[in-house]
């Protein structure tokens, strides 16, 4: 017999995150990016970013036109690390001379770079990335490379550092009691054998 499932968050309705969802409005436009593969894995974090901060969108795909991402009066610049990558810090907003439109790749690594690669408009845009040494709290899913984020902690970090001193902190609420219920529900033994004992953090 399936589980009724919250048609907001996406959660069993017995682990509903709506309550812990907040509702941020930041100067910053997000717009994130979803590979297909990352919308129907059970723990992405990206429906949870969006529904937390008033104008964001999160557009599914691989191919994206230009009137589907372009939010008239920001100015684009793509979250994701490269060559040329300016890192993010409280004055980026001014130095740009107007409010930042985030667009943010999610998915894999190599989904991240695959919907670059394949979208060159979304490539040749200006990049930031955050700054080195953050630590995720991602416990439950694994990574290609070490020091990744999951995409709503990333997206907590940019903010906080595009619009500092103000705090999106909050937006990590419902993301931590994710990862606590998954942890519980997996038991201590099978979490510390598939997780705790891996050397490789998820992004």
């Amino acid at each position: 017999m399936s589980r009724t499932v919250c048609l907001r968050c996406k959660r069993p309705e017995s682990h509903c995150l709506c309550a812990l969802i907040p509702a941020l409005a930041p100067r910053t436009r997000v717009v994130v990016l979803q590979h297909p593969s990352e919308a129907r894995h059970a723990l992405n974090t990206a429906r949870l970013a969006v529904l937390g901060l008033a104008g964001a969108r999160r557009l599914v795909g691989e191919c994206f036109r230009h009137e589907q991402w372009a939010e008239p009066g920001w100015t684009p610049h793509v979250l994701f690390p490269g060559e040329g990558a300016q890192v993010l810090t409280p004055d980026c907003a001014a130095a740009v001379g107007g409010p930042i439109q985030l667009i943010v790749p999610d998915g894999t690594w190599t989904h991240a770079r695959k919907l670059l690669h394949i979208n060159p408009e979304l490539a040749a845009l200006p990049r930031v990335m955050l700054p080195a040494g953050l630590m995720t709290r991602y416990r439950v899913r694994h990574a290609d490379i070490a020091g990744a984020l999951s995409t709503i902690e990333a997206v907590t970090h940019a903010l906080n550092a595009i619009e500092a001193p103000q705090s999106f902190d909050a937006l990590l609420r419902p993301f931590e009691a994710l990862i606590d219920g998954q942890i519980e529900g997996m038991g201590a033994d099978l979490y510390a054998r598939h997780h705790l004992n891996r050397k490789v953090p998820w992004r």
